[in-house]
């Protein structure tokens, strides 16, 4: 609460021979409006927010009016992964790509394809034949240039940046044995690149994948992309997703993870940052059950964020956007996964129903302590 000042005040009553003394209170001037992240971080990175449909199709208002105020760059959360915009081998649907392009352009801002290829959220069919057994090589590889020639070429000079592989490795650093793997083996990534410049040459390509700063799965993308840069395919950077909780990754691991990619002459994109406050049941870069059973130690923030919660959280913002800051000059863009508390996925993963606060903004809009910790963190 702010401090209310106080001051004597003398009235005068001739009439009556009074003289009143009385307590006034001064109120001070109404504090400065925040500053925008995408202005404080203006000659560092862009700053973006992944949507969902409640923002572009503009139901959300309180949420478009933060995406508004505060992003330059935008990125959906869904509705360009194959499943959503190709479900059916003679159907797209672009009405929701269509609209959350035409949100980014009316202000300006970067916009960012999510994603081309990856193992989940892709229909069967694309690797199946009538019968139900795997495709060829040759069909899957046409399949892919259709969906990213149609997908892609349809969105050409408008989306400025694609995330054209997502999550292509194990977590020892190993190539996932994807269907996408197994049929066209382990030159599909170069293939999807390869024809994702030719749908749209002026867009910028990224690898995209979490976990990356474990010291294992780091090697093993840093020797994937310096194999897709000796093959020559056009990849312009690495996006580290950065779903982060309160103590991991280490500083030490982001730092090192984010010199590694640098120094491989890309730019580098923290591409769905969050940080998860709840407690999990499995370590980090496990694979997590979305059916274990919702508990009140599993879920001990229905009621709010304690304070001490929240200085923690805020803590943990500042100390990774201080390592950013440090590797400005590599980072092109900071990502977050979401635009306030209530859209997390993290509400619903890795179990259902939970009461997350991954983000810088309450379920009400309000900018929490996080906020001024990354902003402080520039000064």
């Amino acid at each position: 609460m702010r401090q209310l000042k106080a001051r004597r005040l003398r009235i005068v009553f001739p009439a009556l021979g009074v003289i009143c003394v009385l307590a006034a209170v001064t109120f001070p001037a109404a504090p400065q409006q925040q500053r925008a992240l995408k202005d404080v971080f203006k000659d560092d990175f862009k700053i973006g927010a992944a949507l969902n449909p409640g923002h572009f199709f503009e139901r959300n208002k309180l949420g478009v009016e933060i995406v508004s105020t505060h992003f330059n760059s935008i990125t959906p959360e869904n509705v360009l992964k194959w499943a959503l915009v190709h479900p059916e081998p003679k159907r797209y649907d672009f009405a929701a790509p269509d609209r959350f392009v035409e949100f980014g352009e009316r202000r300006g801002m970067f916009i960012v394809g999510h994603t081309l290829v990856w193992h989940n959220q892709t229909p069967r069919w694309v690797f199946e034949d009538e019968d139900g057994k795997p495709v060829s090589r040759e069909v899957l590889l046409q399949r892919l240039r259709e969906h990213i020639f149609t997908v892609a070429g349809r969105y050409k000079g408008r989306i400025h940046g694609w995330d054209v592989v997502n999550e292509a490795l194990n977590q020892d650093g190993t190539m996932r044995q994807s269907a996408w793997f197994k049929i066209i083996g382990p030159d599909y990534l170069e293939q999807a690149f390869r024809f994702a410049h030719e749908a749209d040459p002026s867009a910028e390509l990224y690898y995209n994948d979490y976990d990356l700063e474990l010291p294992a799965k780091r090697a093993g993308g840093v020797e994937l992309i310096k194999k897709l840069k000796a093959a020559g395919v056009p990849i312009a950077g690495v996006g580290l997703q950065n779903h982060n909780l309160m103590d991991w990754p280490s500083v030490a691991d982001e730092d090192a993870t984010i010199a590694a990619f640098a120094a491989l002459g890309l730019k580098v994109h923290i591409t769905e940052l969050d940080v998860d406050v709840l407690p999990r049941t499995t370590k980090p870069g496990a694979d997590y059950a979305v059916d274990v059973p919702v508990t009140p130690q599993l879920n001990p923030y229905v009621q709010g964020l304690p304070d001490a919660k929240q200085a923690a959280l805020a803590k943990r913002y500042a100390e990774l956007f201080q390592v950013y800051l440090k590797h400005r000059d590599a980072i092109e863009r900071v990502t977050f996964w979401g635009v306030a508390d209530g859209d997390s996925w993290l509400n619903n993963w890795p179990m259902k129903g939970r009461t997350n606060y991954p983000l810088l903004f309450d379920r009400s809009g309000k900018a929490k302590p996080a906020f001024s910790a990354i902003t402080d963190a520039r000064r």
